[in-house]
């Protein structure tokens, strides 16, 4: 099969893919038209039904996988699909593999890394509650191993959530060796903790979307929630160090208008806020630059506010 991201304008599609949403829409001149986003394991791509009801437009839904007939174009700096026909497909068709984007890096070796941190930690309270959440809940950590990290902007894929958390936790381990002053097993432990709560918030794959915990609560306080479950089962947990610690995690977005219920108020909270904003917006550039062959600007981003570029080496 061709993947999404080896496309170019002008090309044609005539393959299998994931249908990861489908919505009907009206233009301005009152005619009825279909959005439907394309995915596969290399990402999405947006297409256009511009004639729902004609007779090379079959039935079908959301989720379903669905073979596409039609033409690559370029509307205002994004590519996008001109659909003519479809056929919905049937189990044995297809590799559903092809069609979930996964980590690029290996989930066990990852989630290995992370156990041996777990293990490395001092505090025996906060090492305590690291192994009762990592490694002996296991319905946990299969969530964990395989959930992403957001339904868009970074680490939307299979095994994301952990890759985006080992890399704030080793930041943050960056963080500790350069200023003494961090509490290290308080930081790392805020770090591993800091999106758990998206375990609850998106679905798994390929929903990947937001659940109704996800849109009542978020991550952040449903994360906060989880973690006071398990401090609750070990006996003697410091109450201050329980809140420190929920603290981090409530206030790792910065800001309230970002999400976060408080501002950093304590230093490693600080330090897990830059860590898991760097992390962020690193991967989200990356992803931008994966998916681009161009050269020079790449135009206005929302998420970063400003005009991206690619940057030159031949200096």
């Amino acid at each position: 099969m061709k993947y999404i991201k080896d496309y170019r304008d002008g090309d044609r599609v005539f393959d299998i893919y994931l249908i990861k949403q489908r919505q009907s829409a009206v233009t301005k001149n009152g005619k009825q038209y279909e959005n439907v986003m394309l995915q596969d394991k290399t990402g999405t791509l947006d297409a256009k039904i511009w004639e729902p009801n004609s007779a090379g437009i079959g039935e079908f839904d959301a989720l379903d996988y669905v073979e596409i007939y039609g033409e690559v174009t370029n509307f205002q700096g994004a590519l996008q699909v001109n659909v003519k026909r479809t056929r919905l497909c049937q189990e044995g068709e297809y590799n559903p593999a092809d069609y979930l984007p996964v980590s690029t890096k290996n989930i066990d070796e990852m989630y290995q890394e992370l156990s041996q941190i777990i293990r490395s930690l001092d505090n025996s309270y906060l090492r305590r509650l690291m192994e009762a959440i990592f490694i002996e809940d296991q319905a946990f950590a299969k969530a964990f191993r395989t959930s992403s990290a957001a339904k868009a902007v970074h680490h939307g894929f299979v095994g994301g959530l952990l890759e985006h958390t080992l890399s704030v936790v080793k930041l943050c381990e960056y963080y500790c060796k350069t200023y003494p002053m961090l509490k290290r097993d308080l930081l790392l432990s805020a770090a591993m903790c800091h999106d758990i709560g998206k375990t609850k918030e998106l679905s798994l794959f390929p929903e990947n979307d937001y659940t109704d915990d996800g849109q009542l609560l978020g991550h952040i306080i449903i994360g906060s929630e989880m973690v006071g479950e398990k401090i609750r089962d070990i006996d003697g947990f410091p109450k201050a160090l329980a809140a420190q610690l929920k603290h981090c995690i409530i206030s790792h977005h910065g800001e309230l208008e970002y999400g976060s219920p408080k501002k950093p108020a304590i230093l490693e909270a600080v330090a897990l806020n830059f860590a898991d904003n760097t992390d962020a917006k690193m991967q989200t550039f990356t992803e931008i630059l994966s998916q681009t062959a161009d050269t020079g600007w790449l135009g206005y981003n929302r998420f970063f506010e400003s005009n991206l570029r690619v940057s030159k080496v031949d200096f």
